[in-house]
This record gives structure tokens, C-alpha cells and sequence, in this order.
């Protein structure tokens, strides 16, 4: 199963029978010599890669993805509010345009790259920091009210967790038709996006962006994509721990789900505030 997170979809570490945690080891979802998954050793014993093996190859634990994840949105939120109240007047463009443009340039990077690099995640999750105080800005000066950011962010984080709460108390299965659904519906949607922007440079407006009706809707199913993302994810962060995947890809499952929470987060800004209506 792959996920449609490009991010989590490049390593093999999430895929079982793929990779493996250490040199040696079998591979992630096969059974070992003793029968375990990725593991040397018998009842009661340690696995064999905690002896001598270097300290980033020990198999990934639910901890350490959630750790990483939160070093990662925090750096999000330190940048976003320092480019909130630091950015010059006249800067905020440029700023906006740069922080856009890193933050795009290296989750291209690190989406592509077979091994992932803990300090690049650093530098994206501050260039998208930056991306969006400005932006959340923008729109909060639009609106009249910067409680909307709050609004936004709250509601972010109580359908994140609605989403794992479903996922996991209905024991949701992922199956390949889904994932294939939710695929082609995410590659769409990006299509669609980059096509706008390419005629927004021509001087051509859609209204996908915009704040009136046209943009509510594709807000809104950016959202509905990025909460079947968020479903997807999940399943194959669970399967990365199932399998033994090395603790390193944790800063790849962190990677990927602050891929999806921002957008998830950006589109629930947009809803809000176009409801709302500007000043």
C-alpha cells in the first residue's frame, strides 16, 4: 500500500517486504529467523540491531514520530509568529514570495530524497513558518479580527484528531482502491492549482484562490483531500512501526504529516474567513 503523501510514498520503510531497519536484517514485514517482523531474537530477548547498531537504525516507535512532529510544527509556529510581528511593512512581499518558495523548493527536495535529512525538515518547517504568518496575516487584516488565526488553528487540530480518532475506532482499512481515489483526486488538485497560477500570471483570475464563492469551494474540498491525506498517512505510519522501519524515518512521517496539517490548516483558514466576509 503507498500512501498519496509523496513524502511518506518515496520510502520504501513504509511498505512492507520493503527495505531494511539495518544491514543484515530482514526486511521490513518479513519474518525474521525467531518468526518477528524486521527482528533477530527470542522471547525475551532484545532484537539483535540494538546491539552495536548505529543509534538511527533501531526500529521507528510511535514516540519518536510524534516527537519529531511536534519539534516540527513547533519550529512552524516560532517562525510564523516572529515573520507575523517582525516583517517590515515593506518587506512582507518579499518575505511572503521567498518563504513560499523555499518551503517549496525543499519539500520537493526531501519528498524525492531516499534518505531524509533532519535538518533540512528544520529549515522547511521555518521557510513555511514564514509562508504562512505572513499569510495568516494577510487574511486576518482582510477579515477585521486575528482571532480567526486562533479559530483556524483550533479547528485544525480537532479534525486532525477527529480523523485519528475515526480512523482508529472504526478500524479503518485502507485499501488500494481508496488510496488510488484519494491519489488521482490529490494529483487533480494540484494540477488545477498550478494551472491557475500559471494564468494568474498572464492576468487571467479563476476565482480558485480568491476569496468569493469560487474559492470557497476549492477551499473546501483542499480540506476534505487534505483530511483523506491525514487517513492515509496514518495507516502507513502505523505500518512503518509494524514492519521495523529505522528510527530515522521518523523525521519522514513527521515530514509528511506537517505537509498535510498545514494545508489542511491553510484551506480551514480560507473557509472561515470567507464566511465571514471581509471588512
Amino acid at each position: 500500500m503507498q500512501s498519496s503523501n509523496p513524502v511518506l510514498n518515496r520510502s520504501s520503510a513504509f511498505a512492507p517486504g520493503q527495505g531494511q531497519a539495518y544491514p543484515g536484517a530482514a526486511p521490513y514485514g518479513q519474518p525474521g529467523p525467531y518468526g518477528q517482523p524486521g527482528q533477530y531474537g527470542g522471547p525475551g530477548m532484545p532484537p539483535q540491531q540494538y546491539q552495536g547498531a548505529p543509534a538511527d537504525s533501531r526500529p521507528m516507535t510511535l514516540d519518536d514520530v510524534i516527537v519529531k512532529t511536534s519539534l516540527t510544527l513547533g519550529v512552524v509556529v516560532v517562525a510564523a509568529a516572529l515573520a507575523w510581528w517582525r516583517t517590515p511593512d515593506n518587506l512582507v512581499t518579499p518575505v511572503f514570495l521567498a518563504g513560499a518558495l523555499v518551503a517549496f523548493a525543499l519539500a520537493m527536495v526531501l519528498s524525492f530524497s531516499r534518505r531524509i535529512n533532519p535538518a533540512l525538515v528544520m529549515v522547511y518547517a521555518a521557510a513555511e513558518g514564514v509562508f504562512l504568518g505572513i499569510g495568516s496575516k494577510f487574511i486576518a487584516n482582510w477579515v477585521g479580527d486575528s482571532g480567526i488565526v486562533v479559530q483556524a488553528v483550533l479547528a485544525t487540530l480537532v479534525t486532525a484528531g477527529l480523523t485519528l480518532a475515526t480512523y482508529k475506532y472504526f478500524n479503518i482499512k485502507v485499501t488500494a482502491k481508496f488510496t488510488r481515489m484519494v491519489m488521482i483526486a490529490t494529483m487533480g488538485f494540484a494540477g488545477v492549482l498550478v494551472i491557475n497560477l500559471l494564468l494568474s500570471l498572464f492576468g487571467i483570475g479563476t476565482g480558485i484562490s480568491g476569496m468569493g464563492p469560487m474559492g470557497l469551494l476549492f477551499a473546501a474540498l483542499g480540506a476534505g483531500l487534505a483530511v483523506f491525506n491525514l487517513i492515509l498517512d496514518f495507516d502507513m505510519i502505523e505500518q512503518g512501526v509494524r514492519h521495523g522501519a529505522p528510527q530515522n524515518e521518523a523525521w519522514r512521517a513527521a515530514f509528511g504529516l506537517t505537509v498535510t496539517l498545514v494545508w489542511l490548516y491553510w484551506n480551514l483558514l480560507r473557509i472561515l474567513a470567507i464566511l465571514r466576509g471581509g471588512d
